[in-house]
């Protein structure tokens, strides 16, 4: 008997778009002090290691963090990070994580107090973990877009956090891939405790964990978007009726099943792309089009561009491009 791990979202977004020479960075500050981010990243995480910092974006009031708290900012729009929460910004980091003061000077030097240390202060009484993604997958956009514009949760301690912790000062062989993993973990593990304490988060495919059947017809689309699924097929393997599949499927996804097996072999299209290795034709069939004809048609309806016009927009890795990539 071959074994076939099962499938679910979250274990799609470790095993494809995921960490890539992720920017890690230990912030330790002395009051007072507030810093502006404007480095258009689809994904941050910030831990709070100790002392306290106010959050700010856009369309929402100040969030305090305070040791343990972990927040996910999705929204790539410019925030604030700050001891107090209507503090003026006194440094700025911009693009490729470029640092400056109020002035327009060139801060990067000045305030680096370590390998992997920034701040005012090597002492200070507030220190912070953070973490940015610089790029994201078209599966990673799938996961970002299922969670708020910011998420916070508050945990007495995180094991991954104090890992990381250990790990951010050293410089051994493969250390940036060892601090991704970490930093993939931490992610991972902040959704799904965000999942488990929101049960009034909006229906995406994340929260179908709460409806088994709509649950296993994910892991099915999951794990073989080359099957030819209908929705009678997989309320078949599912136990349930093609109309109760179908009406659970949208309430607690927010789209029809087949919908949802369109968007996901799409993006996992576009992920194979960067993959020189692999031909078009290759990769329709890999993600379930009869032709390679009816996949331009629909990748074409999705993205805005045709298969061959995507993929000469994206670096050529070899392997599927990757969130951080």
């Amino acid at each position: 008997m071959v074994y076939t791990r099962p499938m679910d979202p979250l274990t799609d977004f470790l095993d494809g778009p995921r960490a890539r020479n992720a920017f890690l960075l230990q912030v330790k500050m002395s009051p007072p002090w507030s810093i502006k981010v404007e480095d258009d990243a689809p994904l941050t995480v910030v831990a709070m290691l100790r002392g306290t910092a106010y959050f700010r974006q856009r369309n929402c009031d100040p969030i305090l963090l305070e040791p343990g708290a972990l927040l996910l900012i999705r929204d790539p729009s410019a925030y604030v990070l700050a001891d107090q929460p209507d503090g003026k910004p006194s440094y700025f980091i911009g693009i490729d994580q470029n640092c400056s003061g109020s002035n327009g000077e060139d801060l990067a030097q000045d305030l680096r107090t370590g390998l992997r240390t920034w701040g005012n202060d090597a002492a200070g009484p507030d220190a912070m973990l953070v973490g940015t993604y610089r790029s994201s997958g078209e599966v990673g956009d799938l996961l970002l877009s299922s969670l708020p514009p910011h998420v916070l949760i508050q945990q007495a301690e995180n094991p991954i956090v104090a890992v990381l912790m250990e790990e951010i000062d050293r410089d051994g062989v493969a250390q940036a891939s060892v601090l991704d993993r970490l930093l993939d973990l931490l992610l991972i593990g902040a959704v799904r405790s965000w999942t488990a304490q929101v049960p009034n988060a909006e229906h995406n495919w994340l929260t179908a964990e709460r409806d088994p059947a709509v649950q296993q017809a994910i892991r099915l689309i999951h794990s073989s978007p080359d099957m030819p699924w209908t929705v009678e097929s997989l309320a078949g393997r599912v136990g349930v009726s093609r109309a109760s599949l179908a009406r659970r499927f949208h309430e607690r996804v927010g789209k029809p099943p087949m919908a949802y097996l369109n968007h996901w072999r799409l993006a996992k299209a576009a992920d194979l792309m960067a993959d020189e290795r692999l031909t078009l034709t290759t990769i329709s069939r890999q993600v379930g089009y009869a032709s390679p004809f009816s996949f331009s048609t629909s990748f074409k309806k999705r993205y805005g561009v045709s298969p061959q016009e995507y993929r000469r927009r994206q670096p050529a890795t070899g392997v599927a491009a990757p969130l951080g990539g």
